[in-house]
């Protein structure tokens, strides 16, 4: 983290724990994800802070999965999370688990039905609702809730031994039906579940809630910052609750604003629904907000990084714009992508006055930006050359500074070409440009006192590779599709991808390898995408080299 910017808010706390001598001045944080999805770009978020903040402090922060709901968590989003965390540069002390505190944090509601502060509930879950009230009006007591503490402790153990269905049953804390916040209305600690846990296989059949499982497991680690996003803020008067009937460690719990991304939806419910309807290829399309899909797209973890340093920490909700996203990777591609050709809409250029069948080489600097270039690369260049049909006009109007009939361009680190003549096939197309070169303007040695005022970009025939270049863009057409009306999915952007099938890249990326930048020069920042091969080589824009996106 930068030294010079002001502190946030969370950091004026720990900063204010530490000269006050709190927790014996250690700093223990932890991100505790539940493995039911892939990470987002909002995770990234509380995985900065937390590690970043143990990293300012001289401390450590557990990774810890809260494995409570086992019928929608699943060991791919287990590993693909802990790859998450680590592409981000991120180490963690311990690698826990909720479920490592089951038999714990039974002991514990056994401790509570002991003390009077919890009980066993045979009502149904609509039942228990409206017994809690509403905001403006007190619950109602039902008829369990004056059991005693022998027959709770004995029916709890029969939940626990698998004698009731799912749903037949729950534990609930005995706090105050009346209290102003609704989470304090004897709030629900463990539900029956005859479901089978990636973890513990089918020891148990009943498991807790958040709410019971997340603040003991702070405290038994010892956990002294416990931070998370705003809607948990009426959660903490109950996490308090906990820790103090309890008497165990005094775990904090400070509340931050979570990441909205504009373009993007942000819920794994959503992001679930794109994937299992096939709107995207999967967690990691490079579309998808998505940690890995992000990944695969070619950001980098410094862009995301520099990114959610950017936005920094506050305790109000607002919206990120996305092109702030965009900004931090272009940046970061600047200064380390290395710079090559590819021509992603094809038209022939022959060169006539170049001999037949001879090759010289080009040199190019791998990246100008970059004192020294990084190296370089030799360029083969023939008399056949492909380039951008954008970059040829039959009709070209004043100022256009590519090639015409009659105009001049440079040829990217080679030659001033003029161009003579164009052939059109059956159609009107035109599908080959004649042009004569300039043999005195060869680039770094050019004696020829012509200037011009266009360069273009190719590709030598001979030697080109064809490739995929998958085309993405944003992947809503709205700012906020999850407050619009109807169905978000209706609000994606038909446009999002656009595949250019034949494109004909340099033979140095041939080569290339997935999370390597590249800026295809005048296009854009690519990246290999992982799926490729040697027979197929794809290749995923990343971002334009500019912020073109204009709304709608």
């Amino acid at each position: 983290m930068s030294e010079e910017r002001a502190l946030n808010f969370i950091e004026e706390i720990v900063e204010e724990d530490l000269v006050a001598g709190k927790n014996g001045k250690r700093v223990l944080t932890r991100f505790p994800p539940e493995p039911n999805g892939y990470l987002h770009i909002g995770h990234a978020k509380s995985i900065c802070l937390n590690f970043g903040l143990a990293l300012r402090y001289g401390g450590q922060t557990n990774l810890r999965f809260d494995d409570t709901n086992p019928t929608k968590e699943d060991v791919e989003y287990v590993d693909s999370i802990k790859e998450d965390v680590k592409w981000l540069g991120f180490n963690w002390a311990n690698e826990l688990y909720a479920s490592d505190y089951f038999d714990k944090l039974y002991d514990f509601a056994v401790a509570l039905i002991k003390k009077g502060l919890a009980y066993v509930d045979d009502s149904s879950a609509e039942e228990i609702a409206s017994q809690k009230g509403t905001p403006t009006e007190p619950g109602t007591p039902n008829k369990y809730r004056s059991r005693s503490v022998e027959e709770n402790l004995q029916l709890f153990a029969d939940m626990k031994a698998g004698k009731y269905p799912d749903g037949a049953k729950v534990l609930r804390a005995k706090l105050d039906l009346a209290a102003p916040n609704m989470h304090l209305r004897d709030p629900l600690m463990y539900r029956i579940k005859h479901t089978h846990h990636h973890r513990t296989g089918d020891k148990w059949c009943i498991y807790p809630m958040y709410d019971f499982a997340h603040g003991q497991s702070d405290a038994i680690e010892e956990i002294t910052h416990s931070i998370c996003t705003l809607e948990f803020i009426p959660h903490r008067d109950l996490y308090n609750w906990f820790i103090e009937q309890l008497d165990i460690f005094p775990s904090k719990q400070y509340e931050f604003a979570r990441l909205n991304l504009n373009y993007t939806v942000m819920s794994k419910r959503k992001l679930l629904q794109l994937v299992e309807d096939k709107h995207v290829d999967g967690w990691d399309d490079p579309r998808m907000p998505t940690i890995s899909g992000l990944r695969r797209r070619g950001y980098t973890p410094a862009s995301i990084r520099e990114f959610c340093e950017r936005i920094g920490v506050a305790k109000r909700e607002n919206m990120i714009d996305v092109s702030l996203l965009e900004f931090c990777i272009r940046e970061d591609l600047n200064k380390t992508a290395w710079r090559r050709m590819a021509v992603l809409d094809p038209i022939k250029m022959v060169i006539t006055n170049y001999p037949e069948g001879q090759t010289e080489t080009m040199f190019s600097e791998n990246n100008p930006e970059v004192e020294g270039g990084e190296g370089g690369r030799d360029i083969p260049f023939s008399r056949e050359l492909w380039i951008e049909r954008e970059d040829f006009m039959e009709e070209p109007p004043k100022k256009f500074f590519r090639l015409g009939v009659g105009l001049m361009a440079r040829l990217k680190s080679a030659y001033i070409v003029k161009c003579d003549s164009f052939v059109k096939d059956a159609d009107g197309n035109v599908t080959e440009i004649h042009c004569t070169y300039i043999p005195e303007s060869k680039s770094g040695n050019d004696t020829s006192g012509i200037n011009v005022k266009g360069t273009i970009h190719w590709v030598s025939v001979p030697h080109a590779h064809t490739a995929e270049v998958r085309m993405y863009d944003r992947l809503f057409q709205v700012e906020d599709p999850s407050n619009e009306d109807g169905d978000f999915k209706e609000y994606l952007n038909p446009t999002s991808l656009h595949i250019l099938p034949n494109a004909y890249i340099e033979a140095d990326l041939a080569s290339a390898v997935p999370g390597k930048g590249y800026q295809f020069i005048r296009k854009g920042y690519f990246t290999l995408d992982k799926n490729s091969n040697a027979g197929k080589l794809v290749f995923n824009r990343t971002v334009t080299l500019k912020d073109g996106w204009v709304k709608k």
